[in-house]
């Protein structure tokens, strides 16, 4: 497309023409494309379509960065990477372009882990989870990756049977004063907690963002009450600060 034409044209130029871009490399824009994932999910949530737009543009951006510096040594160019990735969803979707078979999403995800494996000859199906992953996020993408063979719960009932069974050990952990056992069994409960997000149809790392966001809300609340003022705050009652959380929720 013209649009797509002139993007490339203008990344061309300025890797010419401007030094700040001319001096970045794939190791010094890392961080640029991990920034603007992030942020692209903020407008998501904020269900923020105008922002989302720009947001986009800024990944979008990060790609044909990428690609004009790989271009420039003769490595691959933007058209490669479009390629890769269109063949990339044809040969993952035998059931829209060869076979033309009904199937559920789950099969759908089965399928494509398989063929991961097979097509990428790698050594244990839960390779190809990001080392850097946050936590949550990583636990359910290793948990989704081990259930496509069958290695799973049968129920959310036993999930919660296990969830209870580790919160029992995180507490005797505690009684016997075992700082690296109380360690170990509150990784146990967050690794079970998110497999209780998988039965339930929830995004595990979405729902704790969701949290820190109404934590933030609530708490701001009681800050304005206090005009701001710490001073004020630490030194109210926490039946107050209570009763202020409490009425904090009247407003959302």
């Amino acid at each position: 497309m013209k649009e797509m034409e002139r993007l490339l044209s203008i990344m061309a130029e300025i890797r010419q023409k401007c030094p700040w871009d001319a001096k970045q490399t794939h190791e010094s824009l890392k961080r640029y494309l991990l920034e603007e994932a992030y942020e692209t999910i903020e407008v998501i949530d904020e269900n923020d379509m105008d922002s989302l737009k720009g947001e986009l543009g800024d990944i979008l951006l990060q790609i044909v960065f990428h690609s004009e510096i790989a271009s420039e040594k003769n490595i691959f160019a933007f058209k490669d990477v479009v390629n890769a990735i269109s063949d990339k969803m044809v040969e993952r979707h035998p059931h829209v372009f060869k076979e033309k078979g009904a199937v559920s999403a789950d099969q759908v995800q089965e399928n494509w882990e398989r063929n991961k494996h097979k097509k990428e000859k790698r050594d244990s199906i839960l390779s190809g989870v990001p080392k850097h992953l946050p936590a949550l996020l990583k636990a359910q993408r290793l948990q989704d990756k081990a259930s496509t063979i069958g290695f799973d719960w049968d129920s959310v009932g036993d999930v919660i049977e296990k969830l209870e069974e580790e919160i029992a050990e995180f507490k005797q952990a505690i009684k016997e004063n075992d700082e690296n056992q109380i360690e170990n069994e509150f990784g146990d409960i967050l690794f079970t907690l998110v497999n209780l997000s998988r039965f339930t149809k929830v995004i595990s790392e979405d729902a704790l963002h969701k949290a820190n966001r109404k934590f933030i809300k609530r708490f701001n609340f009681m800050e304005n009450y206090f005009n701001n003022d710490p001073e004020k705050m630490s030194t109210a009652s926490l039946q107050e600060l209570d009763l202020l959380w409490e009425k904090s929720k009247d407003f959302e």
